[in-house]
């Protein structure tokens, strides 16, 4: 890169000094239920409400309102990997466009337990747009990846259910790599025709902390909301310092075995925590590893 004349450290610094400025934020959902999402099995028949703010790692620029757009991410879980959500904010006019720029930006979301298997390097080509009856995604550098046949699915599902929840659509989703429909993408997904979404209570983890988000910082009286689809509309929590439980209890969705919203508050000394929840095992070990999601926070005083 040219080296630029000396003047130009001296006219930064005075800019720097001038302006004040902060990160980009990240949100999940205010009081009551979660943000819609269309992925679920039974889509809430409310709107999203207007989310609260917690730090987020990217913003595309752009011009429109600030929202919270839902982006899908992979997570290892004790059956297997599955798909977790988190709430991204983001100033856009395009909310389907920029969840997926969000999903492709990083290898991780806020919470480092979820990743992203898309190749470094992909990028969204065109803005996401409907075509035919199917939501059409236009990338460029997605041709290669070294993932497993499995793992293959699931990105792709990853992707599937990020743009479908942002666009508030169950519609197939069409991908396209560098302007031409794929037969097949990585050697192992079918592309030549539009993916539909997966059933979700195979694809998705069955419990899932929205806020806080993971590493926020929060008052003393700590909200704690989520989406789950759980025996008996049961979701277990607890509350750790340190390794060490503090609370712990449960709470109830509004309704069993289906993706339904769950909220509890707990009041903590100032600190940082780990909320983690999980599903009640009603086979007693006798089925698959019971699932679960956490966050770190901070209590502020």
């Amino acid at each position: 890169m040219a080296r630029r004349p000396g003047w130009v450290p001296v006219l930064l610094v005075l800019l720097v000094s001038g302006c004040g400025g902060s990160a980009p934020e990240r949100v999940v959902p205010s009081a009551g239920a979660p943000a819609a999402d269309p992925t679920a099995a039974t889509p809430a028949p409310a709107p999203a409400p207007p989310p609260t703010v917690a730090p987020a790692p990217t913003a595309e620029p752009d011009r429109g309102e600030r929202v919270a757009v839902p982006v899908y991410y992979v997570a290892e879980t004790p059956a297997g990997p599955r798909l977790q959500r988190e709430f991204h904010s983001v100033v856009t006019s395009d909310p389907a466009s920029a969840a997926v720029r969000e999903m492709l930006a990083a290898p991780t979301g806020t919470d480092p337990d979820y990743h992203s298997h898309w190749p470094r390097g992909t990028t969204l080509r065109e803005p996401v747009h409907r075509d035919g009856g199917a939501i059409v995604v236009d990338l460029a550098g997605a041709r290669s990846a070294q993932v497993g046949a499995e793992l293959a699915e699931l990105t792709v599902q990853q992707l599937v259910y990020t743009v479908q929840a942002a666009m508030g659509s169950t519609d197939p989703v069409r991908i396209v790599v560098d302007g031409a429909t794929e037969s097949e993408l990585w050697g192992a997904v079918n592309t030549s025709a539009p993916v539909p979404r997966g059933d979700p209570y195979a694809v998705r983890s069955l419990v899932q902390i929205d806020s806080p988000a993971d590493g926020a910082r929060v008052g003393r009286a700590v909200e704690v909301r989520g989406e789950s689809a759980v025996f008996e509309a049961t979701v277990l929590w607890e509350v750790l310092r340190d390794g060490a439980l503090v609370e712990k209890g449960f709470t109830s969705t509004a309704e069993g075995q289906r993706f339904s919203p769950f909220t509890f508050t707990v009041t903590l000394e100032p600190g940082e925590y780990t909320v983690r929840i999980r599903e009640d095992d009603p086979s007693d070990g006798e089925g698959r590893p019971p699932l679960s999601d956490d966050k770190r926070f901070r209590v502020s005083a």
